[in-house]
């Protein structure tokens, strides 16, 4: 049995301590994402619909900046920056908790230093050489460095769906993503503030996608807690159902597992979802 996933990565407010499976909601201000592009792309939208996730229950926004749907270009610095940072800047204003959904080490510390407490990278490192010594030097406005999200992930959106080559999707996943975490504790990020995503719809293919998510023990191997992202992809989308409920059953076997957060774009199913997870869990437990 793989060794159990951390339950919390430190640096983070109180409110966000226990057991129970918190819920990040998707702030994509961007006009080309798959599932909502162009729909908060305004900072008024934006900050409203920041404002909605949390009423619903989200614990977490994770605010992006830049579309990684397969095949979508990628935007510079200067327009990411201008998309993300006066987005993390009013929410954080308002005691919200910001995730920067961002490749860059420069967005990571200018939304560090808007107010951000978390850096969601699905490059874990690869694509920003710079971010893992920036993410251990950065200081959040609570004296910690930013949680910082490491994703399995291979290469850009341009050519991830060339890259799904695996002898074994599950086994394979886990270790480059084992290298990545070695790679970015070497560049001074503590495990404390670590946290480990498998990369479900990045360089994998359909039941690529189902053969990761089924292998758990292999999720938990790094010993960190896990975020689970599944919401809305395509190969949630093929089961022929709605996206967002077979998203909320998703959720609820990550909670049951011990996830420690689901990123989501629908909040108040996905809510409901993960504290039957998080029930069943406790009662396997007795």
């Amino acid at each position: 049995m793989s060794p159990a996933a951390r339950q919390r990565p430190e640096g983070l407010p109180e409110r966000l301590a226990g057991e129970d499976t918190l819920v990040m909601g998707v702030l994509n201000v961007t006009p080309d994402s798959f599932s909502d592009g162009g729909e908060h792309f305004t900072l008024a939208a934006a900050i409203a619909h920041g404002r909605l996730l949390v009423s619903q229950g989200a614990a977490i926004v994770d605010v992006g900046g830049e579309s990684t749907r397969p095949g979508a270009p990628r935007v510079d610095e200067d327009e990411e920056l201008r998309r993300v940072i006066p987005v993390v800047r009013a929410l954080a204003a308002e005691n919200v908790v910001i995730s920067v959904d961002t490749m860059r080490s420069s967005v990571a510390a200018a939304s560090v230093e808007a107010g951000a407490l978390i850096v969601n990278d699905v490059s874990a490192g690869r694509a920003d050489v710079d971010m893992g010594s920036e993410a251990a030097r950065l200081r959040t406005g609570r004296g910690t460095p930013p949680v910082f999200i490491a994703m399995h992930w291979r290469g850009h959106s341009d050519v991830m769906n060339e890259l799904a080559v695996y002898e074994d999707a599950a086994r394979d996943s886990a270790i480059e993503l084992e290298d990545r975490l070695t790679a970015l504790r070497e560049a001074g990020v503590e495990d404390r503030f670590l946290v480990a995503d498998p990369g479900l719809g990045f360089s994998k293919t359909g039941d690529q996608n189902w053969d990761v998510l089924a292998d758990w023990d292999g999720m938990a191997s790094h010993g960190l807690p896990i975020l689970i992202g599944a919401s809305r992809k395509r190969f949630v989308s093929s089961l022929g159902v709605d996206r967002d409920a077979a998203t909320a059953a998703i959720s609820a076997y990550s909670a049951e597992h011990g996830a420690w957060a689901v990123r989501v774009h629908e909040v108040p199913s996905t809510l409901a979802a993960v504290r039957v997870g998080d029930r069943l869990r406790r009662s396997a437990r007795r």
